[in-house]
């Protein structure tokens, strides 16, 4: 890592944060009565005993997208970085979401499973279209698909997070090693999303 190289990355990163956009949509669905069909074995699994089910979409919008091909033209070693960075981006964005929907449901004594994106285990892209349907995310956050069910901006997420009345295994053991820790409301206030103990609603 020369200090050229560092300076570079640093100022890709910058770029990043600057054109960015952040925008996510969420909605919570009775379990029962959920709006679209989730193809798929593990899907279901994920879902079993579920008592609502979160959708929500979270986008770093199309700055970020018109960035990119600016430097695909223009700084080939500048658009890897961007890229890298847009990446750690739109994960730490969803992760945020997913934080504040863990939040939620450990205020109603719920409990929550780890987010699921459409093209994990054997839930196929071409649910895609509903979920963002289901959104309304192309007129609420501007994201569209391709023919093969890419989202445009390129970077956007989709996921599923189950709210249960259990605690569900899988979750990680340790705040320390919960990739939501950063943003975990339950942490601060004493608590955990496989405990007993809940934080207090707020006022």
């Amino acid at each position: 890592m020369t200090p050229e190289l560092k300076r570079r990355m640093d100022a890709m990163c910058e770029l990043c944060d600057e054109v960015a956009r952040p925008a996510c949509v969420v909605q919570a669905f009775d379990a029962r009565q959920l709006p679209l069909d989730l193809p798929g074995n593990d899907i279901a699994e994920h879902l079993r005993d579920a008592c609502e089910v979160v959708l929500f979409a979270v986008t770093l919008g199309h700055g970020v997208d018109r960035e990119l091909r600016k430097l695909a033209a223009t700084d080939s070693l500048g658009q890897v970085v961007f890229d890298a960075a847009a990446t750690a981006a739109i994960e730490r964005e969803a992760s945020r979401v997913e934080a504040k929907v863990r939040l939620d449901a450990a205020r109603r004594g719920l409990y929550c499973s780890w987010r699921f994106s459409p093209g994990y285990g054997d839930l196929p892209l071409s649910v895609q279209p509903a979920i963002l349907r289901t959104l309304n995310a192309t007129r609420r956050l501007g994201i569209t698909l391709t023919p093969s069910y890419l989202m445009i901006p390129t970077k956007s997420v989709t996921a599923i997070v189950g709210v249960h009345p259990t605690p569900q295994p899988g979750l990680a053991s340790s705040c320390a090693v919960c990739n939501l820790s950063e943003f975990c409301e339950l942490r601060k206030r004493g608590a955990t999303c496989g405990s007993n103990s809940r934080p207090a609603a707020s006022r």
